[in-house]
């Protein structure tokens, strides 16, 4: 089993196969199978055997099931000046996907 990164919705995520994680929203359907061809570097669990990429590298694939679409937690923002009896209270509820690693093809 090998530890990979992979870059998507703007941020890197550390996985292995069989691993589940939210990422940001990707368009499709539960159930859909998806690609990550964006993959920064591959891993054995020794960290023996190592492929960094340049900045990606070039022929590997992450397949991948969506398993759920969501939305996150709301936060709340807050914005206050002091004197002027100004207050603004908004929210934001971030859109994620749900989804299972399946396997590595080479």
């Amino acid at each position: 089993m090998s530890i990979i990164i992979i870059k998507t919705g703007g941020k890197q995520y550390k996985i292995k196969e069989g691993d589940i994680l939210k990422v940001e929203k990707i368009e499709g359907e539960i159930g859909d199978k998806i690609e990550f061809n964006e993959i920064l570097l591959i891993s054995d669990e020794k960290g023996e055997d190592v492929k960094i990429g340049q900045p990606y590298l070039e022929g590997k694939k992450i397949k991948a099931e969506i398993l759920e679409q969501g939305k996150g937690k709301k936060i709340v923002i807050l914005k206050y000046k002091a004197k002027t009896r100004y207050r603004k209270k908004t929210g934001h509820r971030q859109l994620y996907t749900k989804v299972k690693i399946e396997k590595i093809t080479k």
